[in-house]
């Protein structure tokens, strides 16, 4: 376990620290999907839409304090603040080749 967290995750994260809601979008394959606690969002239309409110749009920020990976997989366990939900939670990142095919959002 470490917190050092390895691309394109890494870049997805300070994408959202950084409010930057493009960058946060173009780390996703085009049929990449977000699945918030089992709402799931496909597609960069979807997943903007979802962002505007719960993520970007919540001036989120996540400390990070593990991170695992095992094959195509990263889990990210991290302390989520936002102006819409706070809380530990695990944030597990399916990645294909250097982008995000998937995010899911779960209690950490």
């Amino acid at each position: 376990m470490t917190t050092e967290i390895p691309e394109p995750v890494a870049t997805l994260v300070a994408a959202v620290n950084g409010h930057d809601e493009d960058a946060f979008l173009d780390c996703f394959t085009a049929d990449g999907y977000v699945d918030d606690w089992g709402r799931i969002f496909r597609g960069r239309a979807a997943i903007d839409g979802w962002s505007a409110k719960e993520l970007i749009g919540a001036e989120g920020t996540l400390t990070v304090e593990s991170v695992t990976t095992a094959g195509g997989e990263v889990v990210v366990i991290g302390d989520w603040r936002s102006n819409y939900a706070n809380g530990l939670s695990r944030f597990t990142f399916v990645v294909a080749g250097d982008k995000v095919a998937s995010m899911t959002i779960r209690e950490g």
